[in-house]
């Protein structure tokens, strides 16, 4: 089964044509298959240096746009690397979408539990400097965007744990979405990052390297980026990044509250969703909310 009913497909002899088409300096590098994509987009290795992000669906479609725009100016100001695009590639050859070549960035994924509390604070820090860009003139989070009044959500979160059935604890995830509902909103709105998960994390030697993955990126409420807690960390790990991630909020209590909620939009509603589509990340889905719920 595809990911996505209407799933686009990408190859690499595709990828070498619209390269060799629209970025001829690049044409006689070999093109050929990358690390596993996510949820949007299938990667592709171009020579030795770069990478080829190409959207598998039409709501990433405008990522490559965004990070071109937004990436560049948030990098000089955060204390790990991005996945700023070089170059942005237009429709082609039968392809629908616009498409990015970025720097091969080193590093892999790391497991839940893998890096130790070192990395924890790392990932405090990054999401601290980047709460701290000035946000003057950034993109403002929308409709059910991450980010936005988890309000907005309330329905579909609801439903998805009526979908979900007995893949969760559905009393006990409903009582803590209620009490992130009743929190105090943001006092003020900052740049997000929005899917501090694993995959969108690359570390080396037990160090954090870069974070990518920016499809989320916007300015909205900053307890999104707490999801990490319990998307990438277990135990002293967490205290540690809690403790970073939190430090200057003006309600840290009610932050926490909310990050809570963010994590159960993420994982609650992805549930119903990729429960036969991908049922590996259906099992990380409840692993997160069992997370949530023992916290």
């Amino acid at each position: 089964m595809s990911l996505h009913d209407d799933e686009v497909v990408s190859t690499p002899e595709l990828v070498q044509r619209l390269v060799a088409d629209q970025f001829p300096r690049w044409a006689d590098l070999p093109v050929t298959p990358g690390p596993a994509g996510g949820t949007d987009h299938h990667l592709f290795r171009l020579g030795d240096d770069r990478l080829v992000r190409m959207p598998k669906i039409s709501w990433a479609q405008e990522q490559a746009v965004s990070d071109a725009r937004w990436l560049p100016r948030l990098a000089p100001q955060l204390p790990l690397r991005l996945s700023t695009p070089e170059a942005v590639g237009e429709p082609g050859q039968g392809f629908p979408f616009r498409w990015s070549v970025t720097p091969w960035l080193a590093g892999a994924s790391p497991a839940v539990g893998e890096l130790g509390t070192g990395a924890a604070r790392q990932l405090g820090e990054f999401v601290v400097a980047l709460r701290s860009v000035s946000t003057e003139g950034g993109p403002v989070v929308s409709g059910t965007s991450r980010g936005v009044p988890l309000a907005r959500l309330d329905g579909a979160v609801r439903t998805a744990i009526t979908e979900a059935g007995n893949r969760m604890d559905g009393p006990a995830a409903t009582k803590v979405w209620e009490l992130a509902l009743d929190a105090r909103p943001a006092a003020e709105a900052a740049w997000i990052h929005g899917d501090l998960a694993p995959g969108n994390l690359l570390a080396d030697g037990g160090r954090l390297t870069a974070v990518i993955d920016w499809g989320a990126v916007g300015v909205g409420d900053p307890a999104a980026d707490l999801i990490a807690v319990w998307t990438q960390f277990r135990g002293e790990q967490r205290d540690v990044f809690r403790a970073v991630a939190t430090d200057g909020l003006t309600d840290p209590d009610d932050a926490w509250a909310r990050g809570r909620g963010w994590m159960l939009v993420q994982a609650v509603i992805a549930l119903p969703y990729y429960w036969d589509r991908w049922p590996e990340f259906a099992l990380a889905c409840q692993e997160r909310v069992a997370a949530v719920l023992a916290d």
